[in-house]
């Protein structure tokens, strides 16, 4: 089987968008490829945390990794701090790459165009991105639109590498979703859905009430045109609700289109509730269930166990190749 990874960060509350643009394909995908699924608590750090709220955040993602259907038998999920590989070959990557490479990176370019004070953390944390991905030689990495320039920096740094040391590094490919890879916020259909919502209006979590849940959908901006159409440059809102219930129904855009033709928005939109509230009581029904005592340490410890030594074969070829082993 060819191999995939991904990671995702344990900030803040799991949102619809991350449970469709990442969890829910794994779903999937743990029966076509060797998945690799780690929580990127050292990622979690290049922003102030309170340690309580970050446990709590960390248990939480990865119990609503299981309760959606990841399977452990299947799949090696893992903290990142737990594989201390990672930071290691994190710091190798960041003295391959150049300072020019992580300014143009989005998020950093975003918080200086900002003004906003900047940790040394948000600078350099796509060399250590690189270094979570190269670790394990994958061919694919499932990523948002908005995470596609990771991927292709660390295709460089690979490509970089291997031609200065010798063939080491599968270059990744970015998998992009076509349908559900960047769900927007409710409220303000230009700006992506964010666990890190100040208000929390136009985001939906995966723990939130199941019928707060429903009154968002049905409270989402739309439009004054009334037709139920694709249209994300012109109609971002009902786009936006077009490719949440495409991605929870199975059905195609076209097929949403042609069944709402002539129905209002409110028909639409009660029609969408109904499935997000069906799919948010399965997930915490099952949350429920694998929040109890010592499974979701037992499966951690059992991930990790899994990857050390993947990732510490790839890094003692590293550091072999770049002269720091100097043990015979």
């Amino acid at each position: 089987m060819e191999r995939m990874l991904s990671g995702i960060k344990p900030t803040g509350r799991v949102t619809l968008g991350n449970y469709i643009g990442a969890i829910k394909p794994f779903i999937s995908y743990q029966d076509e490829y060797e998945m690799f699924i780690f929580i990127a608590n050292l990622h979690s750090m290049t922003i102030t945390q309170e340690p309580k709220e970050l446990r709590k955040n960390t248990r939480d993602l990865i119990a609503i990794y299981l309760a959606a259907g990841l399977d452990p038998e299947k799949v090696t999920l893992f903290l990142q701090s737990d594989v201390h590989e990672h930071a290691q070959l994190g710091w190798y990557m960041t003295c391959l790459s150049g300072m020019g490479e992580l300014y143009r990176m989005t998020q950093y370019k975003d918080k200086a165009a900002k003004g906003e004070s900047i940790g040394t953390g948000i600078y350099v944390y796509p060399t250590l991105m690189a270094a979570d991905i190269l670790l394990y030689n994958p061919q694919y990495v499932p990523v948002g639109e908005d995470q596609k320039q990771h991927v292709e920096l660390t295709r460089d740094l690979a490509d970089r590498f291997n031609r200065r040391y010798s063939e080491t590094f599968v270059l990744p490919e970015p998998l992009v979703a076509k349908v559900g890879g960047r769900i927007m916020d409710l409220q303000n259909p230009t700006k992506k859905m964010s666990k890190s919502s100040s208000d929390g209006k136009g985001c939906i979590y995966i723990l939130d009430d199941v019928n707060l849940s429903k009154k968002k959908i049905m409270s989402a901006v739309t439009d004054s045109e009334g037709s139920i159409r694709f249209d994300p440059e012109n109609k971002p809102g009902i786009s936006n609700l077009l490719e949440i219930y495409a991605s929870l129904s199975g059905r195609t855009i076209p097929e949403l289109e042609q069944r709402y033709v002539g129905a209002g928005y409110g028909t639409f939109k009660k029609d969408l509730a109904e499935i997000v509230g069906q799919y948010l009581t399965d997930i915490q029904t099952r949350y429920k269930e694998v929040t109890q005592g010592s499974y979701i340490d037992d499966i951690l410890k059992e991930g990790a166990r899994k990857a050390t030594p993947v990732a510490r074969k790839t890094l003692a070829k590293v550091e072999r190749k770049i002269g720091i082993t100097i043990y015979k």
